[in-house]
């Protein structure tokens, strides 16, 4: 970037000509946008229904998991996550989210193993 360009934070002239417009008019404009989508213009319910119920953003899961030492207990806690799904507990996009937790995990646990093995094998020449 420009190490002489403009301070963070400032804004630009389309900008600040586009707040200079809008100055007072936003209880108006966000009236006729609720009027234009109780009249069924679908781009003003569109916009209006995204501000009532923004996307939903992940969560915190709490999901009852075994201690992982080794990469015979990630099938253990895979059955757990499967467990919370079916039971309601966790949806299906929180329980792939775990999923992936739980392969890095394991494949975690296999390069640790493996670097161990190839040392034992490299001490015995």
């Amino acid at each position: 970037g420009n190490p002489a360009g403009k301070k963070p934070g400032t804004k630009n002239r389309a900008t600040l000509a586009m707040e200079a417009l809008l100055d007072g008019e936003a209880e108006g404009l966000t009236r006729k946008a609720i009027e234009l989508a109780m009249e069924g213009d679908t781009t003003a319910l569109r916009l209006c229904l995204e501000r009532l119920c923004p996307p939903r953003k992940s969560r915190t899961v709490s999901v009852s998991l075994p201690p992982i030492g080794t990469a015979s207990d990630v099938l253990t806690a895979f059955s757990s996550v499967l467990t919370a799904v079916s039971e309601g507990e966790i949806t299906v996009d929180e329980a792939q989210a775990l999923a992936g937790i739980l392969e890095t995990k394991r494949k975690a646990i296999e390069s640790v193993d493996l670097e161990a093995r190839i040392a034992k094998l490299e001490e015995a020449k």
